[in-house]
C-alpha cells in the first residue's frame, strides 16, 4: 500500500531500518515500502561521483546512503518501492534479487500497456532507450533494502536535468504516463506493482 504523504529520504530509510530490524527479529514478516519521495537526490557511497556534476548548484539536497549505484533523483510523481525480503530464504543472490524487481516492474507496465525491458549490462527497466526505472539495493544480514525508484507522472522528470542520471552521459529519463499516452496516478500503479509483488514474490 502506498504512503499516504512525501516522505523525506531520511524517513524512509528509518522505516527501511525498522522494518529490516522485526524482520531480523521474528516480530514481522517481509513486505514491501511504496512510497512517494520529498525532492532529493541519493549516491552510493563512491569516490567518484560527477554524475552529481555540481553538487554546489543542485536545486535540491544530497544524501549519500548505502546502495549501489550513482545518482538519481527521488520525487513526487515517482513510486519508490523498498523490498524488505530475507534472501537467506531466497537464495543470498544478490543478482536474481535485481532480476525479481526487474521482472516485476516490467509486467507491471505491462498492465498498463507499456512494453518495458530491460537492457543488456544496465540495471534498470527501460522503453527502448529511455530509461523508466532506476534499481539500487543493499543488504543487512542478508536482508534487503532499498530497491527501486520508477517514473510515472512527468513531475518525476525535472529533477533529473541536473544529473547524470546513474552516471550514464546522455541518458533520457522517461515516464509512465507518457509511455501510456494516458495520466496514470502513482497510487494507481503502486496498486499495480503491490498485486504483481504479490504474484511473483510472494509479499506485497
Amino acid at each position: 500500500m502506498l504512503e499516504p504523504t512525501l516522505i523525506s529520504y531520511e524517513q524512509g530509510l528509518l522505516m527501511q531500518e525498522q522494518a529490516v530490524a522485526d524482520l531480523l527479529d521474528g516480530k514481522a514478516g517481509e513486505r514491501v515500502i511504496l512510497l512517494e519521495h520529498e525532492p532529493v537526490y541519493t549516491i552510493g557511497r563512491l569516490r567518484d561521483q560527477s554524475s552529481l556534476r555540481d553538487p554546489s548548484r543542485l536545486p535540491h539536497p544530497v544524501v549519500e546512503t548505502n546502495r549501489g549505484g550513482q545518482a538519481t533523483y527521488h520525487g513526487p510523481g515517482q513510486l519508490v518501492g523498498y523490498p524488505i525480503l530475507d534472501l537467506r530464504q531466497r537464495g543470498q543472490d544478490l543478482h536474481i534479487h535485481l532480476r525479481m524487481i526487474e521482472d516485476i516492474l516490467i509486467a507491471s507496465c505491462r498492465q498498463w500497456g507499456v512494453e518495458a525491458q530491460r537492457r543488456d549490462g544496465l540495471t534498470g527497466v527501460w522503453v527502448a532507450d529511455r530509461k523508466m526505472a532506476s534499481i539500487g539495493v543493499g543488504v543487512k544480514k542478508w536482508i534487503s533494502m532499498h530497491g527501486f525508484a520508477l517514473n510515472v507522472t512527468p513531475q518525476s522528470l525535472s529533477g533529473f536535468f541536473a544529473i547524470t542520471p546513474c552516471g550514464l552521459d546522455g541518458v533520457q529519463m522517461t515516464c509512465l504516463s507518457q509511455e501510456a499516452q494516458q495520466d496514470i496516478s502513482v497510487a494507481q500503479f503502486a496498486e499495480t506493482v503491490t498485486q504483481t509483488f504479490r504474484q511473483i514474490a510472494g509479499v506485497g
